[in-house]
């Protein structure tokens, strides 16, 4: 089953607070998940501490074949930007790997 890095909704009415998670893409948004590897405050102010993220454990999940939602990798990119980096440049690898496969492939 794939994993997804996502956000779970958590909190009150008008007052929302979200956990970023590691959870089976098939189930619910606030269903269950296997990590909370960080948490998101909208409400609170100051930008640097409405974000929390554990970069290390967003790379382990990465790396085993997690895939980021895209509200997710936006909060990534704001808190660790490391990581992020590192997810784009294996993104371009990737790219530049195929298009070399096709380039060989019209060759022949």
């Amino acid at each position: 089953m794939a994993l997804k890095i996502r956000l779970r909704q958590q909190g009150k009415r008008n007052q929302p607070f979200y956990r970023l998670v590691v959870t089976d893409s098939q189930s619910r948004r606030d269903g269950i998940y296997r990590e909370a590897i960080g948490w998101y405050n909208p409400m609170q102010n100051e930008q640097e501490k409405n974000i929390f993220v554990k970069a290390d454990r967003v790379q382990h999940w990465l790396d085993n074949g997690a895939i980021l939602s895209e509200k997710a990798r936006c909060l990534v990119m704001r808190a660790a930007p490391e990581v992020a980096n590192r997810l784009r440049e294996k993104e371009l690898a990737h790219r530049a790997k195929m298009t070399a496969k096709r380039k060989e492939k019209s060759k022949a």
